[in-house]
């Protein structure tokens, strides 16, 4: 299963029309991290970057992202190479503060969707409506692909990246694969 996600990314004839284009990510350092306020400050320096307070929204800083899942919840996402040095500076500027900090690095996959039918594509799945004008640039949520729970967050108007447990990677990779069939992925 782990070669499974590893080099896969599905990429359009070039003398087709544009479509979808399914990519699997490079591993990457992933926390959840819950917390209040005065955790949230911690974490945000650490991090690196200011963690959002706005639901369902994402923040970035180089490398480094922080997407809002709920009140008291962030999934933080960073370089692989980072994991060791993030999650250290992390507990160092936690510790006496009540929070919780899950390494989710090697138990979640990431992959994304892009291209004009990346919408339709989601939706094959998805029960959100993902209209730009809906569900923007920057925001992110958690949400289901078919039966896999994913955290969904909208890059560019036509790029989304999928974060779901290692488990599901195939499945979903599987059901984005034949929903972009219908749009002339090759």
């Amino acid at each position: 299963m782990a070669d499974f996600f590893a080099a896969r990314t599905w990429a359009l004839d070039r003398s087709a029309p544009p479509g979808p284009v399914l990519a699997a990510l490079a591993p990457s350092s992933r926390f959840a991290f819950r917390g209040r306020s005065a955790a949230i400050n911690e974490a945000s320096i650490a991090l690196g970057l200011t963690l959002p307070r706005e639901p369902r929204r994402a923040t970035v800083k180089g490398e480094r992202a922080a997407l809002w899942l709920g009140p008291d919840e962030w999934l933080l996402l960073a370089p692989a190479m980072e994991e060791p040095a993030l999650r250290s500076a992390l507990r160092n500027a936690l510790q006496g503060l009540p929070h919780s900090l899950v390494d989710l690095g090697h138990a979640h996959a990431g992959l994304t969707v892009s291209g004009p039918a990346a919408e339709a594509v989601l939706n094959a799945g998805c029960p959100l409506d993902l209209d730009l004008s809906i569900f923007r640039v920057g925001e992110c949520t958690r949400t289901v692909f078919a039966k896999a729970e994913i955290a969904l967050w909208r890059v560019r108007s036509d790029r989304f990246r999928l974060e779901t447990d290692r488990s599901y990677a195939a499945y979903v990779w599987q059901l984005l694969s034949d929903a972009a069939c219908e749009y002339e992925i090759q």
